[in-house]
């Protein structure tokens, strides 16, 4: 990974992969939503309300997904000082809380026919929340010191402290009793969900992996964008050259 430190050596392989990660997205998603809408069956309890399933699941998937490669992230910049390291961690923290409220969201919308209730504070959904939490704040360090260094770093510690939330979220309806349904895809007999239903989830699942990685090439694209603009900013003030500035008429 030390290779793609370079700045410029990473652009130009974001610059190859994102059409590819953005057209894999596209119809991850859109056969994801084809075969969850319109071509698997509606459960025999649930009828069509399952359907939302399709987007929840692996929202809920993403959302421990992008934190884990927050918190390893967070370790590489803490540990190597791998330069963009500290970006990827800033850059994915939007991302999963957008995965993260939208789980919370849709299972609200979920647990209301199922459960008689948009919400209660069992384990699982609990810990969902302090995730997205944990998001905020990364979001909210990442940006509070005048410092950016400063910033990343008491960020990538909260992300490996909160760290210890994912397994939480994971196992917590194995350790607690909640109502929240327990695993039926990720265990280690296998699937218990009918192949109906498990190709719609897997299509969506990487569909929405593929977009996260669009957006994120994009995000850290901009932000090694706007470090050269900083960096090219402090060295015109520390050789007492303003910057030059457009006036109505164009000139500076």
């Amino acid at each position: 990974m030390h290779r793609f430190a370079n700045p410029g050596r990473f652009l130009r392989l974001a610059r190859v992969l994102l059409p590819w990660f953005a057209v894999a997205s596209v119809l991850g998603i859109g056969i994801g939503l084809g075969l969850g809408l319109f071509v698997a069956p509606p459960d025999y309890q649930q009828g069509d309300t399952v359907r939302i399933m399709y987007v929840h699941v692996p929202s809920a998937w993403m959302a421990l997904f992008v934190y884990t490669n927050i918190a390893i992230a967070s370790a590489v910049a803490l540990i190597w000082r791998h330069p963009l390291a500290d970006l990827a961690a800033k850059a994915s923290a939007p991302l999963g809380a957008g995965f993260t409220f939208l789980a919370l969201i849709t299972g609200s919308l979920w647990g209301k026919p199922m459960w008689g209730t948009y919400w209660v504070w069992d384990a699982r959904l609990t810990s969902v929340l302090v995730l997205f939490f944990l998001y905020l704040g990364h979001i909210a360090l990442s940006s509070a010191f005048d410092d950016p260094q400063r910033g990343r770093r008491a960020a990538a510690i909260l992300a490996l402290v909160g760290f210890v939330n994912v397994p939480i979220i994971k196992f917590s309806v194995d350790w607690w009793n909640t109502l929240h349904q327990p695993a039926s895809v990720i265990r280690l007999d296998g699937p218990t969900i009918h192949p109906d239903m498990l190709w719609p989830l897997i299509a969506m699942a990487l569909g929405f992996t593929f977009y996260y990685l669009s957006l994120l090439l994009v995000r850290l694209r901009s932000e090694l964008l706007e470090s050269r603009i900083r960096a090219l900013e402090s060295s015109m003030v520390a050789e007492g050259r303003a910057p030059r500035l457009a006036t109505a008429g164009g000139e500076a």
